[in-house]
């Protein structure tokens, strides 16, 4: 038996049209559906953070919709914790699987602690009443979102970045195997969105959780996550999906075909887009370390191509220590002086003013 928390097989999600769609296409040359992506085999273990990523209009929100059960699929299958989720009661439901959007919740002059007890609400009885067992389980999930010090003022006082931790905490205390979150890091600033990927993976590792959020913060997915789930647009219009760990998404040229964008391209040493520079001029560097990456990202920026380790044309030679007594020689060619500098910016400077007056002449 498959120990899967959440596994679709031959999955295709979209959108069934409604009554008066439906009436008005109903001659044998339109759909009565839209398809957004099919053929979709997943599989979501216990202890992994996956990161669900695509370009914009892929299907992602869809994709997590319907895995949460929100929106039913088209066709195929989709088991939670190896039953049909569509014939699991809500409560059944509640008690298997949490979800975290990022729509803005309106609650009014609820408290942090309230939010957060609502988590709860699959185990209360009708009353909703909470037991010392609840009100312990709600105390874990605020102290593990570091929220303890704002558990007492209201929502609509809080900044977007604790409001997060706050729904996370919520999603923590309805004490689920799985947990999907529907870009947890949008409009956060980069030390919340490091925060809040580190909270999730700590959740994954240490407590087992099956952990799934859709994202396009590409840099932390290939940090953080365990498996990447990549929709990608197809030729039909549609969209497919490869899952796989990060590593072999990028050497097997996955993420660089799903995000090509013509004066873009996928430098995969660092895991990241960058420019595509179209300089004419030519530079050589000698160096290595954090230095010379950095210098010769500024000389690309510049314009300039960058050539390794050769000395026979324009170049720049790197010495000193990393930490200090940087120094930059630059070799302008046979007609200039050479110019030794300790400043990245006026190397920078004498090599633009060199490539100008090449191009004069």
């Amino acid at each position: 038996m498959s120990d899967s928390m959440i596994q679709t097989r031959n999955l295709t999600i979209g959108y069934r049209l409604r009554q008066r769609e439906f009436i008005a296409r109903r001659k044998p040359s339109h759909p009565v559906s839209k398809v957004v992506a099919g053929s979709i085999d997943l599989d979501l273990v216990p202890g992994e953070l996956v990161c669900l990523l695509g370009p914009n209009g892929s299907g992602k929100s869809t994709l997590m919709r319907t895995l949460a059960g929100v929106q039913q699929p088209l066709s195929g299958s989709l088991l939670l914790k190896g039953r049909d989720m569509a014939g699991l009661h809500p409560k059944e439901t509640a008690k298997l699987l949490s979800l975290v959007l990022t729509d803005r919740v309106m609650t009014g002059n609820m408290s942090v602690y309230a939010l957060v007890a609502l988590g709860r609400y699959p185990y209360t009885g009708w009353m909703g009443k909470l037991s010392a067992e609840d009100e312990e389980v709600v105390r874990r999930a605020i102290e593990t979102t570091g929220t303890k010090d704002f558990a007492h003022r209201h929502i609509g006082e809080l900044s977007d970045g604790e409001r997060q931790k706050v729904m996370i905490a919520r999603a923590i205390a309805q004490d689920t195997p799985v947990i999907l979150l529907d870009e947890p890091t949008a409009h956060l600033d980069l030390p919340n969105r490091l925060e809040i990927i580190s909270l999730l993976k700590r959740l994954a590792r240490e407590e087992g959780k099956a952990v799934v959020l859709s994202t396009h913060e590409l840099d932390l997915a290939l940090q953080a996550s365990d498996r990447i789930w990549l929709m990608k647009h197809s030729n039909d219009r549609t969209s497919s999906i490869v899952a796989s760990i990060p590593e072999s998404l990028v050497l097997e040229g996955h993420l660089e075909k799903a995000f090509s964008r013509n004066g873009f391209e996928f430098d995969q040493h660092s895991g990241s887009f960058r420019f595509r520079h179209e300089g004419s001029s030519q530079v050589g560097l000698l160096g290595d370390g954090v230095t010379a990456y950095w210098t010769r990202r500024a000389l690309e920026r510049a314009g300039c191509r960058v050539v390794q380790g050769a000395s026979n044309i324009r170049h720049v030679e790197i010495s000193g220590d990393e930490s200090r007594d940087m120094q930059w020689r630059f070799f302008p060619g046979e007609n200039g002086e050479p110019v030794v500098t300790e400043s990245l910016d006026e190397l920078l400077r004498a090599v633009v003013r060199s490539s100008k007056e090449e191009e004069v002449s």
